[in-house]
């Protein structure tokens, strides 16, 4: 059977994707067959598991972190609702999410069967009051965004962890900087463990981390808070697992390693630069022509190019998605360099 040929990175530009690091992708390929859902037998990858949270830990301002390596953003915000259900006495439990939070919280609502609660935007972040409102003694979690995926913007951290304080129900505060987490250390938001009171934390070193998919991460600022998820595994030589998944490749493990080892913290500073610079550059050509554009904050642009416009150059082999405002969509990954911005213009100003 043919198998083809795999989706070329040079014409891509709206993936939460890139291509890994080449360190990463020579780890991949030699620890593949490991699984570091059984340590007992793994243990060499089950130790580089506990290397990249350490490593993750230091990326998001905290010192002793627990977690572990998921499949991506979406079993991470699985979890952190999962844990903070579990450890909360209520029959009817909600969990208080903005407008931007991605599509996974709807996935975890209804797996969990917990009540799913949006608070409106002021703007393009969470309004703070309408987080509030939403608030009583079933909340168990209070959900930031540190960096959303439509247009790029932090949540004000510090501000939902005092809310999230002084809440009747003793909820938790998730941070989802599953995409965001490799640019924002680099920035002046406060978004992390070192910020605010945050109890857990998305990071995916797969997106601007630069690892091989599939290689998410879970952080909690205390083991004790992962104890909610740990379940008995009998015929293991470990006696507990807290993953949702059970047997996962040690390729994003050993990846997440490589790439944090090659990278951290001057290669992702260079990137971030380079990255919000070309946001930046991409956002003023877009104005010069007439679209009306969000200033990217992260290196993340929405621009209104029109529909046909999109359609043209999705025909034209262009991999461009848009948000759910209609706008196209320009995730600045290590891969969308100058260069391909560039050809992108010429061929939209051709094609309209």
């Amino acid at each position: 059977m043919e198998l083809g040929i795999p989706q070329s990175f040079s014409r891509v530009l709206s993936s939460m994707c890139t291509e890994p690091h080449p360190a990463a992708r020579e780890a991949a390929e030699r620890f593949i067959a490991t699984n570091p859902g059984d340590p007992g037998t793994y243990d060499t990858v089950a130790d580089l598991e506990s290397t990249v949270v350490d490593r993750l830990g230091e990326v998001a301002g905290l010192d002793e972190p627990a977690g572990y390596v998921a499949s991506g953003g979406t079993e991470a915000n699985v979890q952190a609702l999962r844990l903070a259900r579990n450890r909360a006495d209520t029959p009817d439990p909600n969990v208080v999410v903005p407008a931007s939070g991605h599509f996974s919280f709807t996935k975890a609502a209804n797996v969990l069967g917990v009540e799913l609660r949006v608070a409106p935007l002021d703007g393009y972040t969470v309004s703070l009051e309408a987080v509030e409102e939403l608030l009583d003694a079933d909340t168990v979690a209070v959900v930031g965004v540190a960096g959303s995926t439509e247009y790029g913007r932090v949540d004000p951290i510090p501000a939902l962890a005092d809310l999230t304080a002084d809440a009747p129900g003793d909820p938790l505060l998730h941070v989802d900087a599953a995409w965001g987490g490799f640019v924002l250390p680099f920035t002046d938001y406060a978004w992390g463990f070192a910020d605010a009171a945050v109890d857990t934390l998305t990071i995916d070193p797969h997106k601007m981390g630069q690892a091989v998919v599939p290689a998410g991460g879970l952080l909690a600022r205390e083991e004790s808070l992962l104890a909610e998820l740990a379940v008995d595994t009998p015929y293991l030589e470990s006696t507990s697992q807290i993953t949702l998944t059970g047997t996962r490749s040690g390729a994003g493990v050993a990846s997440a390693v490589a790439a944090l080892d090659a990278l951290w913290p001057d290669g992702y500073r260079e990137q971030y630069e380079t990255s919000q610079a070309n946001a930046e550059w991409l956002a003023a050509e877009l104005r010069l022509r007439g679209d009306e554009v969000v200033s990217p904050t992260l290196p993340l642009v929405a621009a209104d190019i029109g529909t046909e416009a999109i359609d043209a150059v999705r025909d034209a082999g262009w991999r461009l998605s848009r948000t759910e405002r209609g706008e196209a969509r320009f995730v600045m990954q290590p891969h969308v360099t100058r260069e391909t911005l560039c050809a992108f213009l010429t061929d939209l100003d051709r094609l309209r």
